[in-house]
């Protein structure tokens, strides 16, 4: 069975990135913050490809002939327009169509791993119906995957970027399968995240050249952030 791991971006100049780290480093270092994560995130993925059971997808926020360009090593499919719930509930929708299994993941998370994504992607592939998610220190999620189609009002009934977002999305859709629950990660919405989410990429035990990439990048944003705080 194949399984779409599709990583949720938006494209610099067409769509406003990161916004709440405007203040501390500025709309250019923040794009740049997003661009060199997402890459990150693609790199991780493209490991976790290797063995044929995995395709990637950029989840784009923007019509893709605007932005397709931007994004490139990897398929693209729109977000569509609406709510975050919306637009995952769009992307998931259209990769279910070409995949027995899709996992949907931000571009905030760059100290992901392979295994990580093989482990969901393994657990989807099952037969019974089931569910996949990975949960963000602050109360999100980082991760979500299933095996089977999913009533859009489930993906409209959790509140997200709240606290209690990833609790709610998990009795939103608990009708739908069995979970799976991988390892919490911290993903970075916030100059408070910096320092954490550098030490998980110091941890990893094989970080990708771009990951490598993204522990020089948060070392750099923290100084310039340093006298704005």
């Amino acid at each position: 069975m194949s399984c779409a791991v599709a990583i949720f971006v938006k494209t610099p100049q067409l769509s406003a990135v990161k916004t709440r780290l405007w203040p501390g480093i500025g709309r250019r270092q923040a794009e740049r913050l997003h661009c060199a994560s997402a890459a990150a995130v693609r790199s991780v993925v493209a490991q976790a490809s290797a063995n044929g059971t995995i395709r990637g997808y950029w989840a784009l926020a923007e019509a893709a002939p605007a932005s397709a360009a931007f994004w490139p090593g990897l398929a693209h499919v729109e977000q569509g327009e609406g709510s975050l719930g919306e637009r995952m509930a769009s992307v998931y929708r259209q990769l279910r169509e070409l995949h027995a299994g899709v996992i949907l993941v931000g571009a905030d998370a760059p100290q992901l791993q392979a295994d990580m994504l093989l482990q969901a992607a393994a657990w989807l592939a099952g037969e019974p119906a089931r569910l996949a998610l990975g949960r963000a220190v602050d109360g999100g999620f980082w991760l979500f995957g299933g095996n089977r189609d999913i009533a859009t009002p489930a993906w409209l009934e959790p509140r997200y970027s709240e606290a209690a977002t990833a609790n709610e999305f998990v009795r939103a859709m608990d009708a739908f399968g069995d979970w799976c629950e991988l390892a919490s990660l911290q993903d970075i919405d916030t100059l408070a995240d910096f320092a954490a989410v550098r030490a998980q990429l110091q941890a990893l035990p094989a970080a990708t050249v771009e990951q490598q990439g993204m522990i020089d990048l948060l070392a750099e944003l923290s100084t310039i952030a340093e006298p704005c705080t």
